[in-house]
């Protein structure tokens, strides 16, 4: 087999992680990076070794590169015509979380580019963790009982300065287009696409209702410190709570309430811990497949891909519901502080209040948090297509 030749648009910021995996599949002879789109050139150091061809006109590289797969890994708002630029081209894609800023632009990439019959995969790096299917065989011989509702949390420490990242960071619009680049859609959005998919909630039609509550410490459009639970059409709720503003950083998990058990998933470190009646407690860890790396083996051998865009629905729905609720609270001067010589903004009490949402499925108003903004339901046009 050939490498199949590569185009990176994005490849600074997160994109730097993407050069490296892509020079790791590179040595293992499985692709070639054949083109880097960015507005400014990298330099041989940030390529990570020899400059393939590059150029800030994307569909301009990908013609004269003769790209197979097009990695895209720039500003949301962009995403849907990167894409569609890629796939009316033949190339496959891996698109980055989150796939768009608003279900009608996913609806535009998703239905564009099933018509080219190009291959997609969305960036959800955790449902390449052989956790995932290991939980769901887990839950399907009863290990826990049936499924009672699945809870997320997402307590991380973000300083003042990723506020300014990029123009579009911290922002809902900038220049008359969706951003949403709020804590739950962006930074911790593998906690809610991990939670919906494993309860069972992975299309648009599994969903059947959103509750948001969104507010913000920082002197941001978006919200930093909000929460969303969501009902669905297996009968359970799916709560996500979530934060830039801890104490301390933690890792994200997912935990999954049965009637008999618990099991709890810290996707980032591809570990969970099963808790059930009559057993102690068993703890496991498992590898994870490279979603680019799945992508390639789907292309050449016909391997099912991991993360196809209508397994993003659901979560599309969730970025919809905060997209469409009113702009998100700022939060009393009371309600949190500035960490001395560290530019960054705390919300005390706020790390027990995710880890407290996750375990009972509540929101935060539901918890007492004095702060905790009005809940925003979306019930109606969540089961419209």
């Amino acid at each position: 087999m050939s490498a199949l030749p590569v185009v990176l648009a994005g490849a600074r910021g997160h994109g730097r992680w993407h050069v490296a995996n892509i020079r790791r599949l590179e040595r293992a002879g499985l692709v070639r990076l054949a083109g880097i789109c960015e507005l400014t050139p990298l330099t041989e150091q940030e390529a990570g070794g020899e400059l393939p061809e590059q150029s800030a006109d994307f569909g301009a590289l990908l013609d004269s590169t003769g790209a197979r797969v097009a990695v895209v890994c720039t500003p949301i708002p962009t995403h849907t015509d990167l894409a569609l630029t890629a796939a009316r081209r033949g190339v496959h894609l891996l698109l980055e979380k989150p796939p768009a800023p608003s279900y009608a632009e996913f609806r535009r990439m998703a239905d564009g580019v099933a018509a080219t019959g190009v291959a997609c995969q969305v960036g959800f790096q955790s449902l390449g963790s052989h956790a995932v299917p290991a939980i769901r065989e887990l839950v399907a011989e009863g290990a826990i009982g049936e499924i009672a509702g699945v809870g997320g949390a997402g307590a991380w420490v973000r300083d003042e300065a990723y506020f300014r990242r990029a123009p579009w960071a911290g922002r809902r619009r900038l220049d008359g287009a969706d951003v949403v680049d709020g804590a739950l859609t962006n930074p911790l959005a593998h906690a809610v696409a991990t939670a919906l998919a494993l309860g069972g909630t992975t299309r648009a039609e599994d969903v059947t209702g959103i509750e948001t509550e969104l507010s913000h410490a920082n002197d941001i459009e978006a919200d930093d410190t909000s929460c969303v639970r969501i009902a669905t059409a297996r009968g359970h709720r799916v709560t996500v709570a979530a934060t830039l503003c801890a104490q301390r950083a933690a890792e994200p998990y997912v935990l999954l309430h049965g009637g008999s058990g618990r099991i709890t998933f810290w996707y980032k470190q591809d570990r969970i811990l099963l808790q059930r009646g009559g057993h102690g407690p068993e703890e496991y860890q498992y590898d994870r497949t490279d979603l680019l790396e799945n992508l390639v083996d789907h292309l050449t051998t016909g391997a099912a891909l991991l993360v196809p865009p209508e397994e993003t629905g659901a979560f599309m729905r969730v970025v919809e519901a905060i997209r469409t609720a009113p702009d998100p609270d700022p939060l009393p001067a009371a309600a949190w502080h500035r960490v001395p010589g560290e530019s960054r903004r705390v919300v005390p009490g706020v790390d027990g209040l995710v880890a407290a949402a996750a375990d009972t499925l509540s929101l935060y108003s539901e918890l007492g948090a004095p702060w905790a903004p009005r809940t925003e339901h979306a019930l109606n046009e969540v089961g419209a297509r």
